[in-house]
């Protein structure tokens, strides 16, 4: 009986017939590393996109709560907010709420805004002097709205570096002056960068007193008083964020007297965490799932090529059979064939992979990454691909009669 073949002459045997088949190797590997490639990618990018989402909300501070009108209901249908929460509630929160530190209420509203000659779209928001410390914003240059600014709606305006930018594109803004509605606001300050949150720009806003927000542009609603677009509060440190949400929830219902359906909303950033973690983890899956297939794609091209490499060899596997290999050893040779044309395609689509991840990472502010975990995963199952699609070509090769073999001769 003849003996086993050593694995590192399979091996050995497995590389030579593919080293002079390099064209058709080459072409075989393709697949899989489209595949690899495809998969590292998009896992890549997701991952950036979550990353990316994660880190604009860390910048709105771990202890802010967003106080916000109209139901669960209406933001979904994506009908306009109700004029549920007005100033009063803001003033009965930081007067009531045991948790909160400071609260800062808003009222914003686009507006155009002029310079000379120069004019642009932006965000204007009332606020008050706890904006600057409730959203962890600061100030390059000037200063911000003080108290005395809202106690006499002065018309001043705190403008960030982008819309400084397109407003004042060669000098100094601090000093200057623009207009909004036709009425002249003094530019008292600065905004250093903040970057955007979920699309919207921050550094192309403008801010003004509350006070002079409703009596120069928005005005008082006869039925509601003083709308407010959202409130900002600050809870005494990350673990007050829980009770504070509770109280304030439960202060509002009773100021609304509420029975069943809040018209108000509180949202801290662990539950917008919780859902961008939701929302980019199944885009994740759905990108990895996609790149998944091409890989299926891979392997079923491995087993077509190695079925044709079947035919085309037989006269080999029935000369080797007679000369006493063992059908496990045809078996192992083409087995391994299968697994290096797969791993080596994975290692090459795994370079691809990273690489393109690092060109989406250098030249775009989507910060993308891939863990170590996920290389070995994606080149494990490249590797695993190969095994599997090659079984069914490994069979057929070990299961040829070496004299039916010899016959092609």
């Amino acid at each position: 009986m003849a003996s086993k073949l050593p694995l590192a002459d399979t091996v050995g045997m497995a590389l030579s017939t593919l080293k002079a088949n390099r064209l058709r190797s080459l072409l075989t590997m393709l697949g899989i590393v489209i595949g690899n490639a495809s998969v590292i990618t998009l896992v890549g990018v997701g991952r950036g996109a979550q990353n990316l989402a994660e880190d604009q909300l860390s910048s709105l501070g771990a202890n802010v709560l967003f106080v916000v009108p109209g139901s669960n209901d209406t933001r979904r249908q994506g009908v306009a907010f109700p004029r549920t929460l007005v100033l009063d509630d803001a003033t009965a929160i930081a007067a009531q709420v045991p948790s909160v530190k400071r609260v800062a209420p808003q009222i914003s509203a686009n507006e155009v805004v002029q310079a000379g000659a120069r004019s642009t779209s932006a965000s204007i928001s009332g606020v008050t002097p706890a904006f600057l410390p409730v959203r962890s914003f600061e100030v390059a240059r000037g200063r911000f709205i003080s108290s005395e600014d809202e106690q006499s709606a002065k018309t001043v305006v705190v403008i960030g570096p982008d819309l400084r930018d397109k407003l004042f594109p060669s000098g100094a803004a601090v000093g200057q002056s623009i207009r909004i509605r036709d009425q002249r606001f003094n530019v008292i300050g600065v905004m250093e960068p903040k970057g955007a949150v979920f699309g919207s720009n921050q550094d192309e806003n403008a801010y003004i007193p509350l006070t002079t927000m409703v009596s120069r542009l928005t005005g008082r609603d006869p039925t509601y008083g003083v709308s407010l677009s959202f409130i900002s509060v600050e809870a005494k440190d990350e673990q007050s964020t829980g009770p504070a949400k509770f109280q304030i929830t439960n202060l509002l219902r009773q100021r609304h007297r509420i029975l069943r359906k809040d018209d108000f909303a509180v949202r801290s950033q662990k539950d917008a965490l919780t859902i961008v973690g939701t929302i980019t983890g199944g885009l994740t899956l759905m990108l990895g799932a996609i790149g998944g297939v091409s890989l299926l794609v891979g392997g079923i091209g491995i087993m077509n090529i190695m079925l044709v490499s079947v035919s085309e060899r037989t006269e080999e596997i029935g000369l080797r059979k007679a000369l006493g290999a063992r059908s496990s050893d045809v078996l192992r040779q083409f087995l391994v064939e299968s697994l290096v044309l797969a791993s080596i395609g994975g290692v090459i689509g795994t370079a691809v992979g990273l690489g393109t991840v690092t060109a989406v990472a250098f030249f775009s502010p989507l910060p993308a990454a891939i863990g170590a975990s996920t290389i070995l995963v994606t080149v494990g199952l490249s590797g695993s691909i190969g095994l599997f699609f090659g079984v069914v070509p490994a069979r057929r090769a070990a299961m040829l009669d070496p004299i039916v073999a010899l016959r092609s001769l």
